[in-house]
């Protein structure tokens, strides 16, 4: 599995508009041709909604990042 970088994700939500669903910005992050990987974080964060890019990076790095 590729290491995943906060960057990557920054460029798979580009027009994201929050707040949104864990799965709006997993459809989001496909159809920007994001890797496989970013998808399945999104997903699998456990979160069902995300307030703005701040509460994505959390979600999906955890808060050392």
């Amino acid at each position: 599995m590729a290491k995943l970088s906060p960057i990557d994700v920054q460029k798979a939500l580009k027009g994201a508009e929050y707040p949104a669903s864990a799965e709006d910005l997993a459809s989001l992050a496909k159809s920007n041709g994001a890797d496989d990987t970013v998808v399945e974080k999104l997903q699998g964060s456990g979160a069902k909604r995300y307030d703005g890019p701040d509460d994505v990076q959390k979600a999906v790095f955890g808060s050392g990042t």
